[in-house]
């Protein structure tokens, strides 16, 4: 006999006034129909997709009891629930897999529990790849474009004065961090013109 499924419920809405109740109700209700029973409910209420997982406690929690094992199948409403970014939404998608946690994507009829649904996971994958190639490329673009507009790229050089009173405490014993503290500059530009000089 299969073993029945358990399912977790994320809910989400962006503002205070919003109800997370019509989400739970049809997420229950697509429960009840693949007999999966619900374990958890975890909820961020009056927080923005935008948000990283660091300041939405109820996704944060359930991917955290995901990798525990505490349920089979994460439910969500919409995939703009979960995330508003492909990046972030991938990130929690591979969590969830990395767990062996399926999810279920209620407006979307995404299902990763049925062969068709772990396909579309595996676009999902395909098109981060894509975003991300895309921002490496318009950055790689921008910085081709301030090199041939003469635009001085990498960290400032330091004046040779600042260089010199480096040089001139380091010689006589002072520390990295009180050269710094005593001229006001980075521990980092102190290791640096002492590295450079070594």
């Amino acid at each position: 006999m299969a073993k029945t499924m358990r399912a977790a419920l994320y809910l989400r809405v962006s503002t205070g006034d919003q109800t997370v109740e019509n989400q739970r109700r049809e997420l229950e209700a697509a429960a009840a129909q693949r007999s999966w029973a619900i374990t958890a409910t975890y909820a961020d209420e009056g927080i923005s997709g935008a948000k990283g997982r660091d300041k939405r406690p109820g996704l944060d929690a359930m991917l955290k009891d995901a990798t525990r094992g505490k349920f089979d199948v994460a439910m969500c409403w919409a995939v703009d629930r979960m995330g508003r970014s492909l990046a972030d939404l991938v990130g929690t998608l591979q969590e969830l897999h990395g767990a062996k946690v399926d999810l279920f994507l209620h407006q979307q009829a995404i299902d990763t529990t049925t062969p068709a649904g772990r396909a579309m996971f595996g676009m999902l994958g395909v098109f981060a790849e894509f975003e991300r190639s895309m921002i490496q490329a318009r950055v790689n673009a921008g910085l081709a474009r301030a090199k041939a507009a003469g635009v001085k790229l990498g960290r400032p050089k330091v004046p040779a004065k600042v260089e010199a009173a480096i040089l001139e405490r380091l010689a006589a014993g002072t520390g990295i961090l009180k050269t710094a503290r005593e001229l006001g500059i980075g521990t980092g530009t102190v290791q640096r013109i002492q590295r450079g000089r070594a």
